[in-house]
């Protein structure tokens, strides 16, 4: 015979067991005196060669001086790519509060896909651009192909490491460098200079890789002879002896300049005055001498005596000096590499 009191215990029990199912999952909410908070959380994504720097040096001290100042921990969510492949993440939906990208064209494209408001990133101090650095070549150790400058790439026999257009922001820079160093040499007649140059150059490419970062490991696993790669990436090897080559600055070349963006939509209104403190923070002196450390350029010329490893160059361009992204996409990585170049060499 069933007990009338059965189901009044398993009742009791069903209770008990959904009380204790909700405790232990709102637990590590509950307030306890003595328990620390939880950390704040920031996503943070940048182009490949950021990685070292920032979550070794940039960030941490930004965590540091926030709690000292709140009283909060503040932990980051990163992640490194090729500038093109973060954007086309980025595009996708990544929940990334603030991305740095290797060149403003990949800001533009965020824009365009409507993932930040055009122009945003040009409010933020010197433009939105955080470091520079210039593009050089690294050689054999001993420099047994003789290269000096990017016209030596075309001589033959000259194999070249590069890393993708299409994937990296880095190799866009690259572009710019090759043709810009030519343009410089010959004014008067500055595209036949420059396209000639690609021409020259990108028949010797034997391997190309989605970011500068993989780039770099293909050269250090034997490929080719020379690699076509920003100086920050390979400044702090050269300097220990452990980079398997040396570096080569070309009389004339490039300093890319890297551009900030802030994603609005995925920061939460409670967490806006901790984001607009890390994007100011970038530019303080403070941050700026890290990524000197690092081996980046500084926006503040000043701060780059710091590092004496920094090469000299004699003819530095930018952007700027062609018009800007928006142009130098259209004429020169469109118009005369993509269209001309590449398909003259059947690439």
């Amino acid at each position: 015979m069933r007990s009338p009191f059965r189901p009044r215990l398993e009742g009791g029990l069903v209770t008990a067991a959904g009380l204790a199912l909700l405790l232990y999952a709102v637990w590590p909410w509950l307030p306890v005196p003595g328990r620390p908070a939880r950390p704040r959380t920031v996503v943070f994504y940048g182009f490949s060669i950021l990685g070292e720097a920032l979550n070794e040096d940039v960030l941490p001290e930004f965590a540091r001086g926030w709690r000292q100042r709140t009283g909060e921990r503040v932990e980051f969510i990163t992640s490194f790519a090729g500038s093109g492949t973060v954007t086309n993440q980025l595009t996708l939906g990544v929940p990334a509060q603030v991305a740095l990208l290797s060149l403003e064209l990949d800001a533009e494209r965020l824009a365009a896909a409507g993932v930040v408001a055009a122009g945003s990133w040009r409010h933020l101090p010197h433009g939105g651009v955080v470091n520079r650095t210039p593009f050089v070549l690294v050689v054999r150790r001993g420099n047994p192909k003789g290269i000096h400058d990017f016209s030596d790439l075309a001589r033959p026999g000259v194999r070249v490491v590069h890393p993708d257009p299409m994937t990296s922001g880095g190799a866009n820079w690259a572009l710019l460098a090759e043709y810009g160093a030519a343009a410089r040499r010959f004014p008067g007649r500055e595209e036949e200079a420059g396209f000639e140059a690609l021409r020259g150059v990108w028949r010797h490419v034997v391997a190309q890789a989605a970011s500068a970062r993989a780039a770099r490991t293909q050269f250090e696993n034997g490929f080719g002879d020379v690699l076509v790669t920003y100086e920050q990436d390979v400044l702090r090897d050269a300097a220990r002896g452990t980079l398997p080559g040396e570096i080569v600055y070309p009389p004339s070349t490039v300093l890319s300049e890297h551009t900030l963006v802030v994603v609005d939509r995925n920061v939460a209104p409670a967490d806006r005055p901790l984001i607009g403190a890390l994007v100011q923070y970038l530019w303080s002196e403070t941050a700026q001498r890290l990524f000197v450390r690092r081996g980046f350029r500084s926006v503040d010329e000043g701060l780059n005596a710091a590092n004496p490893a920094f090469g000299r160059i004699q003819d530095p361009f930018r952007v700027a000096d062609f018009g800007g992204w928006d142009r130098v996409k259209k004429e020169i990585v469109d118009g005369i590499w993509k269209d001309r170049v590449m398909k003259e060499i059947g690439k």
